[in-house]
């Protein structure tokens, strides 16, 4: 049973990952594999350059062309004031920047000259068609990302230089053109548009390279820094740079060895017995049982409330430093007080200590009563 259990969860169908990564290497539904795929097809370029790394570096530190394209599909578009600066500057000189998103920065919404706006949870709507304004584009009965809750739109701030190239049903801007310098940036709210699964689908399939056919067939960098970071799953060890020197690396695996040997012999000629500690015990309780046991079989209640009504009196006189050498209304008073007991209960208690010590002979009784007081004042003492 347990074997055949294996094979059937090894065999069994996978479930689909519907998680939204819009990263490039992906196949799953709503990652962006296909797309890159296409895209130097549709640009007529040999092929679209990945950059992982911020665009603040990739600006100002590799080898750009004359005239170049920069496309970034996420859900969470996140760059600094230095990564805004060139971005910015890098349009400005003439290039394109192809940015869709649903979470923008406000400073740079603001720079553009537009503002990315959420509707509330409740007004979601998965039934909200898009579609372009250019009628050439434009499909007839529009394009529903049904997966989309239809909630984004862009509000236009300074409409000059701004051209909408799409809206959805209610007319609310989705897809902008910023003339920025002499370029121009296009501002898109739904990424998952240009994922594998609405890329492939038959309804939809036309709807990303439509959006995209605004770029100019020049040399283009998809940023994949917004979604996998700097690395790749291969190169986020921490150790990455041990590996990738072979010197480092051979040193790595001679220290492994030599630790694991090490361990095996060292440790087996070394270990010893760990000898068994066993805990002190408290032999109090043990001796005040003992005591109570052969007070209580030769039946002196009178000998055992007396010394029970001396060690309480002596706790009281150490705890809250009360004179009890009279038992009387002051003592219960002062008891109270001191104690946080009711005044009533302290006077009971001082009422049965002071009979108990004047008797001449204790019963059995008057012994567990005397006892029964004791035991609620100390109760009450510690719950309060």
């Amino acid at each position: 049973m347990l074997i055949a259990y294996v094979v059937f969860e090894y065999y069994r169908p996978k479930p689909i990952d519907y998680s939204p990564t819009y990263q490039n290497n992906h196949k799953i539904p709503f990652g962006t594999k296909v797309l890159y795929g296409l895209l130097p097809g549709l640009l007529k370029q040999k092929e679209v350059r990945t950059i992982r790394v911020p665009p603040y570096n990739h600006l100002t530190e590799d080898t750009l062309a004359a005239r170049s394209n920069y496309i970034t599909i996420c859900s969470q578009y996140g760059i600094d004031k230095n990564d805004q600066r060139e971005l910015l500057n890098y349009v400005k000189r003439g290039n394109n920047a192809f940015v869709s998103a649903y979470d923008w920065p406000d400073s740079l919404t603001r720079s553009l000259g537009f503002k990315a706006a959420m509707k509330a949870p409740r007004l979601r709507d998965t039934t909200l068609l898009n579609n372009f304004v250019n009628p050439q584009l434009r499909k007839k009965g529009g394009y529903n990302f049904f997966h989309d809750d239809g909630r984004n739109y862009f509000t236009i701030r300074k409409p000059a230089g701004i051209t909408v190239l799409g809206r959805n049903a209610r007319g609310e801007p989705v897809f902008l053109r910023i003339r920025y310098g002499k370029g121009y940036f296009y501002a898109h709210n739904l990424p998952l548009a240009f994922t594998n699964f609405f890329v492939l689908s038959p309804k939809t399939s036309d709807y990303a390279f439509k959006a995209m056919s605004y770029l100019p067939a020049w040399p283009t960098d998809w940023d994949e820094y917004q979604n996998q970071g700097r690395f790749a799953e291969d190169e986020q060890s921490i150790l990455r740079f041990i590996f990738a020197q072979p010197a480092l690396t051979w040193a790595y695996y001679v220290v492994i060895l030599g630790l694991i040997l090490y361990v095996f012999f060292a440790g087996k000629r070394t270990q010893r017995i760990i000898p068994v500690v066993e805990l002190p015990k408290n032999t109090s309780l043990d001796f005040v049982q003992t005591v109570g046991r052969l007070y209580f079989r030769q039946g002196d209640h009178h000998n055992i409330g007396q010394k029970k009504i001396q060690y309480f009196l002596a706790h009281l006189r150490e705890r809250y430093g009360l004179n009890t050498n009279a038992l009387d209304a002051g003592l219960a008073e002062l008891l109270a007080l001191k104690s946080g007991i009711a005044r009533s209960e302290a006077e009971e208690l001082v009422r049965v200590l002071q009979n108990a010590r004047r008797s001449i002979t204790l019963t059995e009784y008057d012994l567990l009563v005397l006892n029964a007081a004791i035991e609620k004042f100390n109760s009450e003492v510690r719950q309060g």
